[in-house]
This record gives C-alpha cells, sequence and structure tokens, in this order.
C-alpha cells in the first residue's frame, strides 16, 4: 500500500519527448536553450492538467543539465539531473502563491533570489497559480521580477491569465497552453495500460478521455479510478457504469426512433434514462452531440473531426447515409433550442418529452383528422329571358343559335341548369347581367344570407324603362320589403326622389338623404342592392339609382322646428316614436 503512486505522478513526463499535446511550446523551449537566448520571466497559462508545472519542471532541469543531448533533452546522470530527480536540487525552486499572497512572502522570495545557486548555472523559481497574489504583492514583485539578478529566472503558471496585472503581463514571455486532444490521451493510457499490463478497449479509453475534458491529469486519476473498479480487465460497459456516462447506444436508438416516426419508443427511452439518475440537460447535450457527429460523419474530409474509435466511426457513417441532411439540420436546431430553453422552463421534462416528439415528426407527419367535405350552397341564379332563343348543351357547354323564325315561334328558350359561375367569370359579364343575378337581394339577405322575397320576376334586358309614375310606385313597394328595418324604412319611404332620362333611354332615379355620413353609408352598403330591387320590381335593367344630398335650402327649411315641433314632426313621421310616447305617458310641450 505504502510503496503505490499514482498514475499522474508516476507517468509525469520528465523530458520535453514525454510531454504530451504541446508540441509547438516544447519546441520554442528547446530552441531558446540551444540558441542561448532565455528570458529571464515566463508566463505558462491554460486550463487545469495540461502540463503547465511539468513543463516548468523539464525546463529548469534542461537549462542547469551540464551533458545535454543533441535534441535538448537532459542526460538524467549529472549531478543537478539526480538531485533534481531525488528532490534536493537547490536550483529549482517552486512556491505556492494561493498560500503565499502576501507581501511579506514575496520580500522573503526576494531575499532568496540574490543567493546564487551552489550547482549548475541558474535559479529557477516556479511560482503556482500566480493570480492569488494580492495586488500590494505583485506591486512588490514588480521590480525584482524586471531586473532579477543574472542566475535567476521566474515561471509563473496560472490558469486564469485575465487576472493577472498588466504590469506583470509585460515583463513575461507568455506561453499559452492547450487543451489535449482526445486521440493524444488515448495513447497516452494505452502505453500507461501496456506498462501497468491492463486490458482495456478503445470505447472505454474514448469515454475515458472525454470524461477528461483536454487534461491529462485528469484522465490519468480517471483511469486509476476505472481500474480500482474493473480490476486490470476494463469493459466498456463496467467504464460507463462506473463513470455515471451515457451510453452511445441511447443517442443511436434515439435517432432510429426519430427516422421512424416512433415517438412513444423515444419517451421511455428518455424515461429509462432518467431512472438511471442522468441530468436531463446532459441528455440532451448529448443527443446534440450525437447529431452533431452524423453531420461530421455524412460529408465527406472531416473524419479528423471525429474523435472516436474506428468501430463507432463505422456504425456513425453507417446511421448517418440514412439520415437526410435537412433531418439533421432541423434536429440539431431543435435540440440545441431545447437547451438554450431549458433552464427558464418550468416543467423541464415535458419541455423535453416535447423536443423528442417534435424530433419524431421531422419526417414522419401526424396524419391529419379526417373532416367532412364542406358543402357550398349553389344558388340558382334567376333566368334572364332574351329576345332570341339560346340552348346549352350541358357536355360540351356549347352555344347554338338557330336561325330567325316566326314571331310565333318566338318563345322564352329553355335553359338548363348551369354550373355557379367564378367571381371572375362574374365580373366578366355586362353591368346589367351582373345587376340581373343579384336582383333579388335586399339589405336583409345581405345580413342574414336569404332573399326579401320568394317571389322571382324576370327582367328583360331590352325592356324599355317604366313611366315615371311606376317607377315611384315600385319604389314604395320596394321600401316596404325594409319594413323590418325601421330607421332604413323610413328613409326609403321619407325621401325625395328625382326621375330624369338620358340620352341612352335609361331613367336616372336620384334619391336624397339628409347628410354625407347617410350618402356614404348608402354608396358603400346599399346602392347596388335597391337598384337590383328596383329594376325587379319593374322587370326592366333600364333604370340607374343614385343617391344625394338634400339641397341646402331645403334641409334647413326642414330643420327649422322648436324642440316641441321636432318631436311632433318625429312622431306623424315615425310610427314607432308616437307608440314610444303613448306607451310610457309621455308629455310633449
Amino acid at each position: 500500500m505504502s510503496d503505490y503512486i499514482v498514475s499522474a505522478r508516476k507517468y509525469r513526463p520528465d523530458s520535453f519527448g514525454t510531454l504530451v499535446g504541446q508540441d509547438t511550446i516544447a519546441k520554442t523551449l528547446k530552441n531558446s536553450i540551444l540558441r542561448g537566448q532565455l528570458a529571464h520571466a515566463y508566463l505558462f497559462c491554460g486550463p487545469r492538467g495540461v502540463g503547465k508545472t511539468t513543463t516548468a519542471r523539464i525546463f529548469a532541469k534542461m537549462i542547469n543539465c551540464s551533458n545535454p543531448s543533441p535534441e535538448m533533452e537532459p542526460c538524467g546522470e549529472c549531478e543537478s539531473c539526480r538531485s533534481f530527480a531525488e528532490g534536493r536540487s537547490y536550483c529549482i525552486h517552486e512556491l505556492d502563491a494561493a498560500s503565499n499572497n502576501g507581501v511579506e512572502d514575496i520580500k522573503s522570495l526576494m531575499e532568496q533570489v540574490r543567493i546564487p545557486p551552489q550547482v549548475g548555472k541558474y535559479s529557477v523559481y516556479i511560482i503556482d497559480e500566480v493570480h492569488m497574489l494580492s495586488s500590494q504583492a505583485f506591486n512588490a514583485f514588480l521590480k525584482t521580477l524586471e531586473e532579477p539578478p543574472a542566475h535567476a529566472i521566474f515561471i509563473l503558471a496560472t490558469t486564469e491569465k485575465h487576472k493577472i496585472l498588466p504590469t506583470i503581463l509585460s515583463r513575461c514571455q507568455t506561453y499559452d497552453f492547450n487543451r489535449i486532444g482526445v486521440n493524444d490521451i488515448v495513447s497516452n493510457l494505452k502505453m500507461v495500460a501496456s506498462k501497468e499490463n491492463i486490458s482495456i478497449d478503445d470505447e472505454s479509453l474514448h469515454v475515458i478521455a472525454h470524461k477528461a475534458d483536454g487534461a491529462m491529469r485528469d484522465a490519468l486519476t480517471i483511469f486509476d479510478q476505472t481500474v480500482a473498479f474493473c480490476g486490470t480487465d476494463v469493459k466498456y460497459q463496467d467504464v460507463i457504469r462506473n463513470l455515471n456516462v451515457l451510453d452511445y447506444e441511447y443517442s443511436f436508438s434515439l435517432v432510429e426512433n426519430f427516422l421512424a416516426g416512433d415517438y412513444p419508443k423515444a419517451l421511455l427511452t428518455f424515461d429509462e434514462i432518467l431512472t438511471k439518475g442522468f441530468n436531463a440537460l446532459h441528455f440532451v447535450a448529448a443527443l446534440s452531440s450525437h447529431l452533431r457527429d452524423l453531420v461530421v460523419s455524412k460529408s465527406n474530409g472531416l473524419d479528423s473531426l471525429l474523435e472516436l474509435p474506428q468501430s463507432l466511426k463505422e456504425r456513425y457513417r453507417e446511421q448517418a447515409g440514412r439520415c437526410p441532411m435537412k433531418f439533421l439540420y432541423d434536429a440539431l436546431n431543435i435540440t440545441t433550442q431545447c437547451e438554450a430553453s431549458y433552464k427558464a422552463s418550468i416543467n423541464q421534462r415535458l419541455h423535453i418529452e416535447f423536443t423528442l416528439m417534435k424530433l419524431c415528426y421531422l419526417i414522419t407527419s401526424p396524419a391529419p383528422a379526417a373532416q367532412a367535405p364542406v358543402q357550398t350552397p349553389v344558388q340558382t341564379p334567376t333566368p334572364v329571358q332574351v329576345s332570341s332563343p339560346v340552348q346549352v348543351s350541358s357536355p360540351a357547354h356549347a352555344v347554338q343559335a338557330p336561325a330567325p323564325s316566326s314571331p310565333a315561334a318566338s318563345s322564352p328558350a329553355a335553359v338548363s341548369t348551369p354550373a355557379p359561375e367564378t367571381e371572375v367569370q362574374r365580373e366578366r359579364r355586362p353591368r346589367a347581367a351582373r345587376s340581373a343575378s343579384h336582383s333579388n337581394l335586399t339589405l336583409k339577405g345581405v345580413m342574414e344570407g336569404t332573399s326579401a322575397s320568394s317571389e322571382t320576376t324576370v327582367v328583360t334586358a331590352d325592356k324599355p324603362a317604366p313611366e315615371e309614375a311606376q317607377i315611384r310606385l315600385h319604389w314604395k313597394e320596394m321600401a316596404g320589403t325594409y319594413a323590418e328595418k325601421p330607421r332604413l324604412f323610413n328613409m326609403l319611404n321619407s325621401c325625395t326622389l328625382k326621375i330624369e332620362d338620358d340620352d341612352k333611354g335609361q331613367k336616372i332615379v336620384t334619391f336624397y338623404v339628409l347628410n354625407i355620413s347617410q350618402k356614404e353609408w348608402v354608396e358603400t352598403k346599399l346602392l347596388h342592392d335597391l337598384e337590383g330591387n328596383l329594376r325587379r320590381l319593374s322587370g326592366s335593367t333600364r333604370i340607374v339609382l343614385k343617391v344625394d344630398i338634400v339641397p341646402q335650402e331645403e334641409n334647413q327649411k326642414a330643420e327649422a322646428y322648436m324642440p316641441s315641433e321636432q318631436a311632433k314632426e318625429l312622431m306623424s313621421s315615425n310610427s314607432e316614436v308616437k307608440q314610444f310616447v303613448q306607451d310610457f305617458g309621455l308629455d310633449i310641450k
């Protein structure tokens, strides 16, 4: 038990060649040593576990090595290298700024810097978590950092570069460490597993690498945890159960459900995932990642973007081949929107379940409910009597005009019931014919969808317009059809009519209203129907109806009443008002 060393310490790199995932930085540092261009201060920044402190130690060991190799690697045999390996070197000093962040700690460091090294050329001071120093400590450290003794080199390491003062940054050479790629982590874990005689498959190594999130130290720690759980024979199912990682199989099966439109199975799969204790938001993120990998697999030349074992790459290509690109694009759009609005949702489970249902209907849409056909009532148009017989044949809709015959033979033509005409066909007909087809419409018919009269009067197109007296009688008759609308009835019954002849043999009938509001209302709502009804009653289409305002003189004369006179006039012209006064016993004075 006492001899056990965790893999993160046991297999910590001790040379630039064994450094994982930081080749560019290693090459730059080796070239600076080779050319003798060493700076007095370096700043190593980057995520946790990517090798900042390890690189600082290798660099310190290398510049003090008395017999370096041609590849600029420490020999490991000189006194400096042996003292470093045994932990008794006086040339390398490490300071934890998290616990030594005051001005007094920096003063002690400045006094120590003045002492030259006993072995080697340089005294290297590695300060971890340098961003934890206080502002006063930084200010006290500035002068020494800018102009240290010739034998002193400072290496500052931090994970939060933005917290360091700009005055410190300007005095250091900055090296930004990257996250370590999945393939590099997998390769290093394979090396460790072979040295430890542990059998582990590629799928398990990729799960550990993804779980480490770019940190080599985290990957080695998870590897030790997995070996402690599984023993020397590590299986994929044991790894995902130990690390509480969502299995790839769930994502593959869900996409199959989406393609088949099987939302019940998708909801049951989601319920199983929640039952096993997985976080719902992590599930949506994993589904989005799976869809992204399908998009990458579907596109040629993007294999380098897939950080997956070879066996899984084949499965992704096979499933991606059955997924339309539009489906993958829409699915990614839905899952990313679900992630963005997840925390704002009150019922988060329902939010994800609805997302799964939408994904299932991307390709297979639900069948619409059967609806009964809407039967549009067909109104048989009013027959029009024409001067010459016309015969319409139903099959071909051909119109045949027979030769003129004797007057005795001229009789109304038998016309078969035509198909309902469209609005465009109606607009193309002459104005007289359009008016004839609407001659049986009234205001009540417009409001209630019924005809004002069940009687049908044949309108003859070439019949001359009736005399003025007949038109006035027909006007009174037409006004009577609006008895259920008292205001309209009173206006039509009491209005002044002016009937004139025009040069086309038509009768121009003008009726007068009291004000502009009534005129606009009649012109927009009633004029067409009133003209049609008047033509229907008179049997002629040679009547043109117009509306105008009562002349100013007559209007003023009509309004020249006292209040009592106005009330009496209103009672004389409106029986309902008179009845209202009598029912309530009102006294009109």
